[in-house]
């Protein structure tokens, strides 16, 4: 019985090849599509899942309100870890991580530069699922200059993973010796590191401040721990172990700060919330978004109905060539349950058909993809075994649900009024076909004012003011390796080039992630009610010209001024917390020495513009720039008339000071986009996505066109005896059609509307919303409609009357 209906099955959609091979594209597109977000979608669920332990992994949080400024940060004090681990039995480890930053390590007679470093507590092996190829994990860590490197590093720099004993040169001055070798870093972690290096190699890490906060804590927390009521005891601790200091500096308690509208608090994140977390600032790696997990994930479930109901529009399409057969099953006593069998094993055959191309379809576009979404995914034989039972059931799914409206359309016709010719008399569903059509063109509309909007904000990025010059700016890296006065030397002969304007010396950039955070005081009292809690950028007197930022008031540096090792300039959001309308010549005090309460005087000598030094989905915060040296990095000023000539004689240079590390660079304004590749790549996929759903969508319409101009063929023949013209046959045909896309661009204009404000609201700076991007998306769905169904329309038009009205 079975290979009976899978028999009839094969042949009646070999009949209707076309028909077949649209169903089959359509279906395919869709879970071509499905499949690939289902991959993204769980690699991005998955992050720091690896880890064994990772339900009972928490990072704590520092949640200040100081200084007029307020949010949440990934670090804590150093001293915070160990005092949790002895004051709480319910600790079972903590851990504590420090970025390292860039460092050279030598290969051979060449100095490569690495940045995935990271200082580390012996206990990380405690904490984290970090498998050990060689070496002991209680121990690697615990020596001075020890190091553990992945097996991808020792590769790199050993040729094989039996790395043990042997020795890394760091930046020409530091010899670590390898004491373990661990399993690679999974992509799907929070933190990426492929060396390890000793914690009580980091000066820094004996502090005992309560005040300072640079490190990333970790805690395990023992089987069965409320972690709520954990956190709960919080404040009290913090007020036992921190207050004695605070008190010190600031002459008051955490309970008078906090009267004063200002607050140190600690909190807890799951490991496993870590990569979704982006509102807590300063946390390891780059943060993921939930939104974009939701948006995705619905345009999946989207674009497959889309495509399940183009299955159904396009089978009811071939009702009247299927009519009689009907009609015949059923006078020759065939019961319905065994025709919907029938149409289901056509619908399942179909949607096996396009789930095998759409497996194929996927495994071929996943670099494509991996490219746009800036990710690693790859079919790995776990992934086909796990995939497998769920594309059977999706396949079974997928195919009922599809042919489920056909099976019982077609099954229930009157075999009567099939064989007396009378067919439109058992047509319905007419307005359930018409929503249908609503519903996919409200998607494409949505999918197409979201690209406009995502395009028109990353735009506005990058032609908005931010305060200073990026373009022909060339950053040179690694000046840090050089020294400081070799790095002086290279940037005085850099400047004397014809091509070059001028240059700076600073790790600080607006495009770069360094950044350094303290509070400054209105008077040497330390009133935490004059408080300012502000960004510190060490810079020099070239500074401000290379990159064109303007002095609104006083001045700049100066090297024949003596004082201005004590000097600061300050920007307008400062000056605004401040309360200074002038602040030049008004002096702010920061702390030199918390234990001991010394104080240093710093002069205001000059006032900036505001400038936007962090992204642009945060408002421009407070700004201080003092006078000292920072050689890690030279910025250049170049003249655009041959930027090829002046980067070839600085690489020249750079040579001549350092000939075995290589010379990299990179251009400010690339620097600049790349803090937007979230957005970029965004908006990547949703040109692709929204691509996909409009041809999926047109399917159906192609469909529907079709079955329209199959049920008024002789109208349109009489018609045509009657002289009617080609345009007025065509505008027959199309304007029920064209008055559903209207009325999906007046449903789905307000939602897009209201959806792309909403993520609009992550940027303090942005574009707005206007009338002509959703008159765009609306104007470009109804072009493209109009273009499906008047191929019909004229094919119907054109046909021979004679033939229609024959068959009558």
């Amino acid at each position: 019985m079975i290979n009976n209906y899978i028999k009839i099955a094969f042949r009646t959609l070999l009949k209707s090849k076309v028909f077949t091979a649209i169903n089959v594209f359509g279906l395919a597109l869709g879970l071509a599509t499905c499949l690939l977000i289902v991959f993204y979608v769980f690699d991005e669920l998955s992050y720091d899942k690896y880890n064994v332990n990772a339900d009972r992994i928490y990072r704590m949080n520092n949640d200040i309100k100081f200084g007029g400024n307020e949010g949440s940060y990934a670090t804590t004090p150093a001293v915070a870890a160990q005092e949790l681990k002895s004051s709480f039995p319910e600790v079972e480890e903590v851990v504590r991580l420090k970025y390292g930053g860039k460092m050279w390590i030598r290969k051979k007679n060449q100095n490569i530069p690495e940045i995935q470093i990271v200082y580390a507590d012996p206990t990380v092996f405690n904490v984290f699922t970090l498998p050990m190829i060689e070496g002991q994990p209680a121990t690697a860590l615990k020596g001075t200059h020890s190091i553990v490197i992945t097996e991808k590093a020792a590769q790199k720099y050993f040729n094989t993973i039996n790395a043990l004993g042997k020795v890394l040169t760091f930046n020409d001055t530091a010899f670590y010796k390898v004491t373990g070798v661990i399993k690679n870093v999974p992509q799907q972690s929070h933190f990426n590191y492929d060396f390890f290096l000793p914690m009580i190699d980091f000066e820094r890490s004996r502090e005992t401040a309560w005040f300072n906060n640079s490190f990333h804590t970790y805690v395990l927390f023992k089987p069965g721990t409320d972690v709520k009521k954990f956190e709960a005891k919080m404040p009290a601790f913090l007020k036992d172990k921190a207050e004695p200091q605070l008190q010190r500096i600031l002459e008051m308690t955490f309970a008078k700060l906090e009267q004063s509208g200002s607050y140190f608090r600690l909190s807890l994140t799951p490991l496993t919330q870590i990569h979704f977390n982006s509102t807590i600032k300063e946390s390891l790696g780059e943060p993921g978004n939930i939104t974009i997990i939701y948006i995705f994930s619905a345009i999946a479930l989207f674009i497959l109905l889309i495509a399940c109901v183009n299955f159904m529009n396009l089978s009811t399409a071939q009702s009247s060539s299927r009519a009689r057969e009907v009609g015949v099953r059923k006078v020759l006593g065939s019961p319905r349950k065994y025709l919907v069998i029938q149409f289901l094993t056509e619908s399942v055959l179909v949607t096996f058909a396009g789930a095998m191309i759409a497996v194929f379809a996927a495994w071929i576009f996943l670099p494509v993809f991996n490219q746009m979404s800036g990710k690693e995914l790859t079919v790995t034989p776990q992934v086909v075994a796990g995939l497998l039972p769920l594309l059977l059931v999706f396949i079974i799914v997928v195919g009922f649900i599809a042919g489920s409206y056909p099976a019982l359309f077609l099954s229930g016709f009157q075999p009567i009024e099939v064989l007396k010719g009378k067919l439109a008399a058992g047509f319905k569903g007419g307005k359930l076909r018409s929503s249908l059509v609503v519903f996919q063109f409200a998607i494409s509309i949505f999918l197409i004012t979201a690209t406009i909007v995502i395009y028109s904000q990353l735009k506005y990025i990058q032609n908005k003011d931010i305060g200073y010059s990026r373009e022909q700016v060339m950053i040179v890296h690694q000046t840090g390796s050089l020294g400081r006065e070799k790095a002086k030397m290279l940037k005085h002969e850099v400047e004397q080039l014809a091509g070059v304007k001028s240059a700076t010396l600073t790790a600080f950039l607006p495009t770069a992630s360094s950044d350094n955070t303290t509070s400054l005081f209105k008077d040497a009292t330390l009133d935490a009610r004059q408080a300012l809690q502000t960004s510190v950028w060490a810079v020099d007197k070239d500074y401000l010209p290379t990159l064109g930022i303007q002095l609104k008031a006083g001045r700049n540096f100066s090297e024949d001024m003596k004082t201005d090792s004590n000097a600061i300039i300050i920007n307008e959001a400062a000056a605004a917390v401040l309360g200074y309308k002038d602040p030049v010549g008004k002096t702010l005090y920061s702390i030199q020495d918390g234990e001991k309460k010394l104080t240093q005087s710093l002069h205001i000598i000059g006032l900036i513009k505001n400038f936007n030094f962090k992204s642009l989905k945060q408002s421009v915060s407070p700004m201080i720039l003092e006078a000292a040296d920072e050689w890690y990095s030279l910025s250049v000023r170049v003249n655009s008339a041959d930027i090829t000539t002046t980067r070839a004689q600085i690489a020249s240079k750079w040579s001549a000071f350092s000939p075995n590390v290589q010379f990299d660079y990179s251009y400010m304004d690339d620097d600049f986009n790349r803090l937007y590749f979230a957005e970029q790549r965004m908006g990547k996929i949703s040109v692709a996505f929204t691509s996909l759903a409009i041809v999926v969508a047109c399917l159906g319409l192609f469909g529907l066109a079709a079955y329209a101009a199959e049920q008024r063929t002789k109208e349109i023949g009489i018609r045509k005896v009657l002289v009617a013209s080609l345009s007025t046959i065509v505008g027959m045909l199309t304007k029920d059609f064209l008055l559903l896309v209207l009325i999906a661009i007046v449903i789905a204009s307000p939602l897009a509307w209201l959806f792309m404000n909403k993520w609009l609201q992550g940027f303090a700076y942005k574009t707005a919303i206007s009338w002509w991007m959703l008159l765009a998306a609306g104007f470009g769905a109804t072009l493209i409609a109009f273009a499906t169904i008047s191929f019909q329309s004229i094919k119907a038009a054109l046909a021979n009357p004679v033939k229609s009205l024959r068959s009558e």
